[in-house]
């Protein structure tokens, strides 16, 4: 099954901790080849609704669909290999390996050798056309022999983003991409999903919603668990519930 105009759906999902439901019957439909943004203030269940989406949490109750196939149950290692990667708010690369090993170590996937520890460092030289070709693409070329850890924190978020890619997703999950980071990292971020999102799919959460304004196709608004509205910006931003929900919380902005 191909999952139709839809990659990724979520019917009637739930999460409930205890007697404290934080996510509630929510149906989300992520459309392909669109970037597809998931707000609202603070406890209004959108890290669990991700978490959920993204195979790091089980629901209670509901059904999760990827191209149509059920993967409510499925682990989060083999959704990846089914072409859905996501990212964290903290960056996970590898500080004491230059940029362009932390891209050979995401590629070994794409050779099947992930866990071949005893082979040499050569066993990844077919792998260095396509990490060149990422790093070129993200902008860290004069970063490429340095270590990691040299890099700024956008700079970290901008290689983790590669690494994420180096996975050929389908669809790709972004939690917070902009958490933490200067207004020019900001802007070159915004930049890169653009690019890196064609012919792919995006859902992030994200907090900027000057930057959910710029990228998203459409916005999901969540507010105690539910969905409060859904559309594009200039819909969701002009109703009454979101602005009395949402917009007026400067400290969400």
């Amino acid at each position: 099954m191909t999952g139709g105009e839809n990659i990724l759906v979520a019917e009637k999902l739930s999460k409930s901790f205890g007697g404290f439901k934080a996510v509630s019957d929510v149906d989300l439909k992520v459309r392909r080849h669109t970037i597809h943004a998931l707000i609202g203030p603070n406890g209004a269940g959108k890290t669990t609704c991700f978490n959920l989406m993204t195979k790091f949490m089980q629901p209670t109750s509901g059904r999760i669909l990827l191209n149509g196939e059920d993967i409510t149950r499925t682990k989060p290692s083999a959704v990846t290999r089914m072409g859905m990667v996501r990212s964290f708010q903290i960056s996970s690369v590898f500080p004491g390996m230059t940029v362009l090993e932390n891209l050979r170590v995401a590629l070994q996937r794409k050779l099947g050798i992930s866990y071949h520890f005893w082979r040499s460092r050569s066993a990844l030289d077919s792998v260095n056309e396509r990490a060149n070709e990422l790093i070129a693409e993200v902008g860290l070329e004069a970063f490429k022999h340095r270590p990691a850890s040299e890099l700024s924190y956008g700079g970290k978020r901008t290689l983790e983003l590669a690494t994420t890619i180096a996975l050929d997703p389908e669809i790709l999950l972004l939690d917070e991409p902009m958490a933490g980071m200067a207004s020019g990292d900001i802007h070159k971020m915004v930049d890169l999903i653009r690019r890196v999102s064609q012919g792919r799919t995006v859902l992030m959460v994200e907090h900027n919603l000057n930057v959910v304004a710029d990228l998203s196709d459409t916005i999901t608004v969540l507010q105690l668990g539910q969905v409060l509205a859904e559309g594009s910006y200039r819909e969701v931003s002009q109703n009454p519930e979101v602005i009395t929900a949402y917009m007026g919380d400067e400290d969400d902005e």
